[in-house]
């Protein structure tokens, strides 16, 4: 009489996410050139806006406090953009559905992608803070202040990470993910992020002051600086939890329908 082999049980909660997890990031060490230009980009654009164009907006070369925090949003946007392209190249090398033949949870592929680049974008946060405190940006944050800016942008990166994550499983290619991810990365150009609202067209003043990017870089600007925050950390939150709720629902839904035609 044959054996039965024994049915493999139901592996721990966690237990894929983490191997996604660990894929991911190998994957960021080997694609060394991406993680080098998500991180080369902002600093470039944060001296070529101290030194090119600072001495026109601040004469007493103070303009570098007030453009590091859209900087750094920058930073996490050209970061996060990388994971729609995974996504999407997972999808059309045919991985995805290898994984759903096996006993693991195929949505663990998309946590994996968007914990992963969640460390890679904070890790170049980080390095673009030191590039700034080199160049002369010099906040004043106590280190509770430090913490609850580093929480708002984490929660950015998470949210906006998520919101790719959607667009790569939406995307019929990788290069159609590029290209939508491309049209996103100008929104914080359309901010307080390299002038003060006030000073735009009043016509474009109300796109920068109802659009996300806004509070989020005030916030960030208030935390570490002591500018006023007013309301913008509540908006901030709200932008970001409103993002990450969406982009959820949204990848889940294109999930579902794309494994159902497969």
């Amino acid at each position: 009489m044959t054996a039965v082999a024994p049915v493999r049980g139901a592996l721990r909660f966690g237990t894929e996410e983490s191997v996604f997890i660990g894929r991911s990031l190998r994957h960021s060490i080997r694609n060394i050139d991406a993680l080098i230009m998500a991180i080369m980009l902002p600093v470039i654009l944060m001296l070529l806006f101290t030194f090119v164009f600072g001495g026109a907006l601040d004469s007493e070369g103070g303009y570098v406090d007030y453009v590091v925090p859209g900087i750094i949003l920058l930073c996490a946007g050209f970061g996060s953009a990388g994971t729609a392209v995974d996504v999407a190249g997972d999808m059309e090398t045919g991985i995805i559905d290898r994984f759903r033949t096996m006993p693991i949870r195929a949505w663990a592929v998309l946590t994996g992608h968007v914990v992963a680049s969640l460390v890679r974008n904070l890790f170049a946060t980080v390095v673009v803070i030191g590039v700034a405190l080199l160049v002369g940006f010099r906040p004043n944050a106590s280190p509770l202040e430090w913490l609850a800016a580093f929480g708002i942008i984490a929660l950015y990166i998470l949210a906006i990470t998520y919101l790719f994550a959607a667009i790569g499983l939406a995307a019929r290619s990788a290069e159609a993910a590029n290209g939508y991810t491309f049209i996103l990365m100008f929104l914080p150009y359309l901010s307080s992020a390299f002038v003060p609202v006030d000073t735009l067209p009043v016509w474009l003043q109300w796109i920068a002051q109802n659009q996300p990017i806004t509070p989020i870089i005030e916030s960030i600007r208030g935390l570490l600086l002591g500018t006023d925050l007013g309301a913008s950390p509540l908006l901030a939150l709200g932008w970001c939890a409103l993002i990450l709720v969406a982009a959820v629902v949204w990848a889940a839904a294109v999930f579902r329908r794309k494994a159902a035609r497969r």
